[in-house]
């Protein structure tokens, strides 16, 4: 479960752009590729339907 919280945390912070690249070498070496590629997909689904929602909500 840890491991997908830290690649969750990591996503979304290499798509805000807000990650140093010391974490990213890090998480790139301690984390399986398939964990941070699930988490990459889960991210964009996620953050995909926020925006459908707040654009439905927004013009109705």
């Amino acid at each position: 479960m840890k491991k997908w919280l830290r690649a969750l945390m990591s996503v979304a912070a290499a798509a805000f752009g807000v990650q140093s690249n010391k974490n990213r070498e890090h998480d790139f070496a301690t984390l399986p590729a398939g964990v941070v590629i699930a988490a990459g997909l889960i991210f964009t689904v996620l953050f995909v339907l926020t925006l459908a929602a707040i654009v439905s909500w927004v013009m109705p």
